[in-house]
């Protein structure tokens, strides 16, 4: 995956600046996944918080115009290669259709939005290592019929 120039200059910043995705969180007050995921450029912020963002940053303000763009989102069509990433492509491999057979039993025949949707990382601290807990929730729509 190649990481695009504006990201790598936003997480240098973030870097030289000392500030975790947690500090930035306090600072505008959204979820730090989502300021992550605008830090990739896969979500835009408002016009108020792409300008604290980059205030806090420290970035010129020519920077504000860029993170309110709409964004060209996904990894592309290649399988991931980072260890990390490439898990949750293989936890959806192997548990794919069970879960979407579970919420279509629970819902109907639907799907869940990634757009009315929050997503939180969470450390679970564990004797045997630490774990990570990750907690998905999204709006669940229905197939129209007509």
């Amino acid at each position: 995956m190649e990481i695009p120039e504006i990201t790598q200059k936003l997480l240098a910043a973030k870097q030289d600046m000392g500030l975790s995705f947690t500090d930035l969180e306090k600072i505008l007050g959204r979820d730090e996944v989502w300021i992550a995921a605008v830090l990739y450029r896969q979500a835009s912020a408002s016009l108020e918080e792409a300008k604290l963002l980059i205030d806090a940053l420290g970035l010129d303000e020519i920077y504000v115009q860029e993170i309110t763009k709409c964004p060209l989102k996904g990894l592309g069509p290649v399988v991931p290669t980072d260890p990390l990433i490439y898990r949750f492509y293989e936890i959806m491999q192997v548990y794919g259709m069970p879960l979407k057979e579970v919420i279509q039993e629970k819902f109907g025949d639907g799907i869940m939005s990634a757009i009315d949707f929050t997503l939180d990382v969470e450390k679970e601290e564990d004797p045997k290592g630490d774990r990570v807990k990750l907690v998905m929730s999204g709006k669940f729509l229905s197939y129209k019929k007509w």
